[in-house]
């Protein structure tokens, strides 16, 4: 197996991680990454595969022990009884009950909020020069999950504050500092959640977490700590994915001065399916093996970790004819941006709806907008968004 050095972090690759992409793409596809220290698959076929495949999950093998720093005793805690940690049982027990509570209608029903929130966002733009990533796109997902949840939209800012700084946990560039920030924001982040749940219990609304606490299974109801660490799911990844993948269209749709019509209603799912394709939010999901795995010539073994690069999977030649090209009126072409398999994203019908209606909010009715800088990635990789959208109105 040849070998990949590529540091995450080299601003180069930050920068354009697509480049590396394209040289991996054009030869031997499964890779030893040396900076990851494990292997690490590029193209779209092997992906889609394994992502499928159940010799692979989230869940630590059989006989491994995670030892785990008191410094991130709290986040840990969390980590114990997230969906994105488990396997099934657990997971499919857990997963159930939360596709009970989400389902197609409820998201279906938030369209008309979604549009007033949009352009309530639109109308307190201010006048010449500001960021759009912070006064819209970072907005709009976060105040929609926290009404799907129930959560105060007052709350906002502390939700924005914790999950920042619990998500960079999984960034390459991991520090001391952003440890200790990740264990604060998941202590606060959960007796918040505790104290909130408990209330809901006692006075239940139409929302998404009263509906959790009233979903039953065969294993009976979700606990206090799942219940917890289910909703600190669902904001955070309610939100992070959506924010970055909102940055990215404007960033690609004004760069490429793709015409109205892209997010004309029948246009604008299309639309949404390109940019994922093209420059999606999340480039890596790591996978432990449970038995040993042939990948081609090549075999991972049991206990090892494999790396999937779903940001190459979009830009496989073998599965998209230019793939460089930014074309929001090209057939669709699949990509790996949700996952697949039995952790494909429970929040995608809603991250879909999200970007369908902001993105054309956005574009009917702020028609002059245009970029005043040219943005950079922020160095969060394997997350890929832009770290500021400087534009005017």
């Amino acid at each position: 197996m040849k070998t990949l050095y590529q540091s995450p972090t080299q601003d180069s690759f930050v920068q354009n991680p697509y480049r590396v992409y394209a040289e991996v793409l054009a030869g031997d596809t499964l890779r030893y990454w040396n900076e990851y220290e494990m292997a690490a698959v590029f193209d779209a076929d092997t992906i889609h595969a394994l992502l499928r495949d159940r010799r692979l999950g989230r869940a630590l093998p059989h006989g491994k022990i995670r030892t785990i720093p008191h410094h991130l005793r709290d986040f840990a805690a969390l980590e114990d009884v997230s969906m994105l940690e488990m396997e099934p049982p657990s997971h499919t027990r857990l997963r159930g009950l939360v596709l009970r509570a989400f389902t197609t209608a409820r998201i279906k029903s938030l369209a008309p909020e979604i549009e007033t929130i949009c352009k309530e966002l639109i109308d307190n733009f201010p006048t010449g020069e500001f960021d759009l990533l912070t006064a819209y796109c970072t907005q709009v997902p976060v105040r929609i999950i926290a009404r799907l949840l129930g959560v105060p939209e007052s709350m906002a800012p502390d939700l924005l504050r914790w999950s920042n700084a619990m998500v960079a946990m999984y960034q390459a560039g991991r520090t001391a500092r952003i440890e200790h920030a990740a264990n604060a924001a998941a202590k606060e982040f959960a007796e918040f959640m505790a104290e909130f749940i408990a209330a809901r219990r006692s006075t239940p609304r139409n929302d998404l977490i009263s509906e959790l606490i009233r979903a039953e299974s065969a294993d009976g109801r979700l606990s206090t700590q799942e219940m917890v660490g289910t909703c600190i799911l669902l904001l955070n990844a309610g939100h992070e994915a959506t924010v970055h993948t909102l940055g990215n269209a404007v960033k690609a749709l004004l760069e490429h001065n793709i015409p109205p019509r892209a997010l004309a209603p029948e246009r604008r799912a299309d639309t949404v399916e390109e940019v994922l394709r093209f420059d999606p939010p999340l480039h890596i999901f790591t996978r432990y093996a449970y038995a040993d795995l042939d990948i081609g010539s090549h075999t991972i073994r049991a206990g090892a970790q494999i790396a999937l690069v779903l940001g190459a999977a979009g830009r496989d030649p073998r599965k998209c004819v230019v793939p460089h090209v930014f074309d929001p009126f090209r057939t669709p072409v699949g990509h790996a941006a949700f996952g697949g398999g039995t952790h494909f994203c429970v929040g995608a019908p809603l991250a879909r709806l999200e970007m369908q209606i902001a993105l054309a909010a956005l574009f009917q009715h702020v028609p002059r907008l245009k970029l005043t800088s040219v943005p950079r990635y922020a160095d969060t990789y394997h997350f890929h968004g832009v770290q500021q959208l400087m534009v005017s109105a």
